[in-house]
């Protein structure tokens, strides 16, 4: 593999630590939308659409604010690739000083690619394979969290057979309801995540005892775009319990690893957590355990940092009296709604004065589910207008798919008056390469 040339630390605005993770990214001038200095129609020009598009300074922000909230405590942030493993995004992460979090070999790949060492990885996943644990193993990653007693003993075989000692935290289930979407709740007991609480301490003890393994921490996630400070207080107060009684056991841990899920506000009236609520929240609890501690954010960093353009391709009203707006983008771009009924704000990239209208926004695939959600005001629309659906930068060109042999959509960076290309649009030759 070609070495990673170095990537330069930036110095970011400092987000307030106390405000939510700002949004200003993304703003009108005169009748324009902006990402930053960029108008998105030249974006939408030059490169078609479907198209997403990233703000690094928003990115930026975001990933600060979070660390800035925790600076008084030994922690570090491992960024969730799963929200988005755009090369250019993980980069840019790098040099913001960000470790990772993957949930497969593929993402512990993309991470080393983006110039992350294996110390950086903590490896995440409810069922890894054999040839990813062993990946894992040799790869001296920083811990893999386990999730059962059985891939504790795969781990142990792995281990073994490489002559090394695999680095092992436990994924404690402490049956927390995150309060959030019951696909995107990960830490009540009825789930398939992690170690129930009452099992974690025997399986740290059978751990302690193998000399092929090392015990390094607990981990817990319960789950995503939480909005609440409650359940993640008491998943960090299960870890800290735990933890207390593995010391009286004799077992003396490195960190406390809370996973993520930090909300956003996608609808208006939405309250996310504060970077400064939630260390006001956690760090009471966990610092009396001394323990270093492990925070795993991805969409609270990158979420409100992307939109998806797209274009509309015809206007009409249904059988029942609705007006549709059929766009060039559909759940081959954004699954998010049509998998959750998810809401995204949707706006023209260049709006009119007029008075508008309530418009439906549908993609153009052959499933009913193919619609960005209940009709919206929005001000006329004609074919050709390119809208903006807001809040991407989170499971959105990651959840992507090839369905009806649609290409996947380019990803574009924009860093202050500038914007770069850092995934190109995927052709028919590209699809079809595998094939051939």
């Amino acid at each position: 593999m070609a070495a990673v040339p170095p990537v330069p630390v930036r110095s970011p605005p400092l987000a307030a630590a106390d405000s939510p993770m700002p949004t200003t990214s993304f703003h009108y001038v005169g009748a324009a939308l902006r990402c930053e200095g960029v108008p998105l129609a030249d974006v939408a020009r030059s490169e078609g659409t479907p198209v997403y598009v990233y703000s690094a300074a928003a990115v930026e922000r975001a990933y600060t604010g979070l660390d800035s909230a925790f600076a008084s405590y030994p922690h570090r942030l491992h960024y969730a690739l799963k929200a988005n493993s755009a090369l250019g995004i993980l980069r840019l992460l790098r040099g913001l000083g960000s470790a990772v979090d993957a949930n497969s070999v593929g993402e512990i790949g993309v991470a080393l690619r983006a110039g992350f060492v294996a110390d950086d990885v903590v490896f995440t996943g409810v069922g890894k394979r054999d040839d990813e644990i062993d990946r894992a193993v040799r790869l001296r990653v920083h811990a893999i969290n386990v999730e059962s007693a059985g891939e504790v003993e795969r781990i142990t075989r792995a281990a073994r057979a490489a002559g090394m000692c695999a680095r092992v935290a436990v994924r404690v289930n402490p049956d927390v309801d995150a309060g959030s979407h019951p696909y995107i709740t990960t830490g009540v007991s009825g789930n398939k995540f992690g170690v129930p609480a009452d099992r974690v301490r025997e399986l740290c003890r059978a751990i302690a005892r193998t000399e092929a393994l090392s015990l390094a921490g607990l981990h817990v996630h319960v789950g995503s775009q939480i909005l609440r400070l409650e359940p993640l207080r008491r998943a960090a107060e299960t870890l800290v319990r735990l933890a207390s009684e593995l010391h009286d056991d004799g077992i003396q841990l490195e960190h406390l690893d809370l996973g993520g899920g930090l909300g956003i506000p996608y609808e208006d009236g939405m309250v996310e957590i504060a970077p400064a609520d939630y260390a006001a929240a956690i760090l009471p609890v966990v610092a009396p355990s001394g323990l270093r501690l492990l925070l795993e954010p991805g969409r609270a960093i990158v979420a409100q940092a992307g939109v998806l353009l797209t274009r509309v391709i015809d206007v009409k009203s249904n059988g029942a009296g609705r007006r549709l707006a059929v766009v060039d983008a559909g759940m081959t771009e954004l699954l998010r709604p049509a998998l959750y009924r998810a809401y995204h704000r949707i706006e023209p990239v260049l709006r009119r004065p007029d008075a508008g209208d309530r418009y439906e926004i549908v993609g153009p695939l052959c499933e009913t589910s193919d619609t960005f959600g209940e009709p919206r005001s929005l001000p006329p629309i004609e074919v050709g207008d390119v809208l903006a659906i807001r809040d991407v930068g989170a499971y959105g060109a990651v959840m992507a798919s090839n369905y009806n042999r649609r290409p996947m959509a380019p990803e574009v960076l924009v860093e202050g008056e500038r914007w770069r290309t850092i995934r190109r649009r995927q052709t028919i030759d590209d699809m079809m390469g595998l094939e051939e």
